[in-house]
């Protein structure tokens, strides 16, 4: 006959003081465990987010970023002549030839600077970016030094609030309005008019041509078309294939980074809950000698310790997910690996993350109690009962 599992429950009561001390151990490692993950996930789905299906990135060849990428005003002009690009409401082909460079700017009550994105673009930019709205000030003239700043800059940069003053390259440029763009990069990024910004910065090509399909499906024959162009070395990924590149390296590195201190740190974990089982049956071989001799068998003695071992697990993953879902009430920027620019994000907890984190509590809680449970499963009856 099986072991009810209340009988479990009971004695973790019975011990709280070393219950909770193991558990808040374990609670320790499942908050480390969940929050790198899902620091890698707010990072991926940030710029995931950025792009959309239906708008096609086009830069040079092996650049990896638009700040690494140079297209030449013929080689756009090739790009604008796509047939695959839709039209606006105005009838104007809905492509946007775009530029990207990095500038330092000193952070709010610290005189660290950080690297920002300067984007020039025009208004089919705004048009294929529709997640992009004002929130304070105006829209900025055309061919004007005004520039629109995202929520993140406007916070965190001096000089990136509404009415606030840049100056860079010899020019002075007026922030005339806050975008929001949710959870994008964009958000961490300044925009202005891209003729007025590649003559400030002296640049003779474009970083990237951006255009919006007419029919998504038609994707592929656009790509074809434009990498096989021996006139032009680019190569067109679809806006959301081409941020998600973007996130790749920082996740992989957030990822290894993680493991490396959830193995470190459940290494001990794991001991302190083999301690406090070992410790049980040390106290418990009279217990364990009655179970025995009332007709429970060894592998029903195994189960019992074993699913007190997962249950201190399990108790203390809840916890250590319980207190990790509160950073996502929290951004925090870092450096992007590709553009090294500063980028702002968001702890983002999914159902993947918190079932591998409660799955992972369970794990240590099996390694931390299985040698502690044959160890009384294997307890001879006369033995037990006599030690009692």
């Amino acid at each position: 006959m099986k072991i009810p599992v209340a009988y479990s429950f009971r004695n973790l009561w019975t011990r709280r003081l070393t219950t909770a001390l193991t558990a808040s151990g374990m609670a320790l490692v499942v908050f480390v465990f969940a929050s790198i993950l899902m620091l890698a996930e707010g990072l991926r789905k940030t710029l995931v987010d950025t792009g959309s299906p239906d708008n096609v990135t086009v830069i040079r060849k092996a650049a990896g970023s638009e700040v690494q990428s140079s297209i030449d005003r013929l080689a756009a002009s090739v790009v604008e002549t796509q047939p695959e690009i839709a039209t606006g409401p105005d009838g104007r082909r809905l492509v946007a030839k775009e530029l990207v460079v990095l500038i330092n700017l000193k952070k709010r009550g610290s005189t660290k600077p950080g690297q920002v994105v300067i984007r020039g673009v025009t208004s089919a930019s705004l048009l294929m970016r529709p997640q992009v709205r004002l929130i304070e000030g105006r829209m900025p003239k055309e061919g004007s030094y005004e520039l629109l700043a995202g929520s993140s800059i406007a916070k965190r940069f001096q000089g990136g609030g509404l009415h606030e003053q840049l100056r860079f390259n010899n020019r002075g440029w007026t922030i005339v309005g806050v975008f929001d763009a949710g959870n994008t990069g964009f958000n961490s990024e300044i925009w202005g008019d891209v003729d007025q910004l590649m003559q400030a910065f002296r640049r003779q090509a474009y970083s990237s041509v951006i255009f919006r399909l007419r029919d998504t499906s038609s994707f592929s024959a656009a790509k074809a078309r434009i990498e096989d162009d021996p006139r032009l070395a680019l190569e067109a990924k679809r806006e959301t294939q081409y941020y998600a590149d973007q996130s790749a390296a920082m996740s992989k590195f957030l990822r290894i980074l993680g493991i490396s201190l959830t193995v470190i740190f459940s290494l001990g974990a794991i001991i302190g809950a083999m301690i406090t089982l070992y410790s049980a049956v040390a106290n418990r071989t009279a217990e364990i000698g009655t179970l025995r001799s009332l007709g429970f068998q060894r592998r029903n003695i195994l189960y019992a310790f074993v699913m007190e071992a997962m249950l201190l697990g399990l108790t203390g993953g809840c916890v250590g997910l319980f207190f990790a879902s509160f950073l996502q009430l929290f951004t925090i920027s870092t450096l992007n690996f590709q553009t090294f620019s500063e980028l702002a994000f968001s702890f983002t907890l999914t159902f993947d993350i918190a079932l591998n984190s409660l799955l992972f509590s369970l794990f240590m809680g099996f390694v931390g109690g299985v040698l502690p449970a044959v160890r009384a499963a294997h307890m001879n009856i006369v033995d037990a009962l006599r030690a009692g």
